[in-house]
């Protein structure tokens, strides 16, 4: 027969997430007032200034990665990717020096030092509209929970109430039934 293993005494709660104290304070503030929370709106434009600041420079370098990283990421970039790659593979097949040349410089050259700095740089962009979306939407999703919460011992305590309430009804009926009707 074998036996249940002991059980396991619990660990205390380690925090593993990583967050800034700015969100830790609008988390704290939406679990002790949810009824005063506002959702926010984030798009990746509230948030493009953080990663290359907000002067013209700035927006122009995160407007420049990020519509570069979004058309690179099409098929059509894919179709001249592989164009590029063929017309090297027929360059070296034919012995063209020029044409191998021209397709080292575009493939290796072009694609790897400058496109793929590029790219990165989109994808940070990208990433960081994704978290500020993530921590509102954590705000939101805390706020949700603590009113849903709130609400459930609400009921808890209209259930008890309304138990309360048959009881006293069954007693004063059973009262009621025991007692022997007066003559007016």
């Amino acid at each position: 027969m074998e036996h249940a293993p002991p059980p396991q005494p619990a660990r205390p709660r380690t925090e593993r997430r990583i967050s800034s104290a700015q969100h830790r304070a609008e988390y704290a503030a939406a679990q002790a007032q949810p009824e005063a929370h506002k959702p926010k709106l984030v798009t990746s434009r509230s948030v493009a200034g953080q990663v290359h600041g907000a002067g013209p420079v700035g927006r122009f370098n995160t407007s420049l990665a990020v519509s570069i990283t979004k058309s690179v990421g099409t098929m059509w970039a894919a179709y001249a990717f592989t164009l590029i790659a063929i017309g090297g593979a027929v360059a070296v097949v034919t012995q063209n020096a020029f044409f191998t040349a021209l397709s080292v410089l575009v493939s290796q050259t072009f694609l790897q030092l400058v496109l793929l700095p590029i790219i990165i740089v989109g994808q940070n962009v990208i990433s960081a509209s994704q978290d500020a979306r993530a921590e509102q939407d954590h705000l939101t999703l805390t706020t949700l929970h603590t009113i849903n919460v709130q609400q459930l011992k609400l009921l808890e305590a209209q259930r008890e109430m309304l138990q309360q309430q048959r009881e006293i009804l069954d007693l004063m009926q059973k009262k009621a039934l025991h007692q022997p009707a007066r003559a007016d």
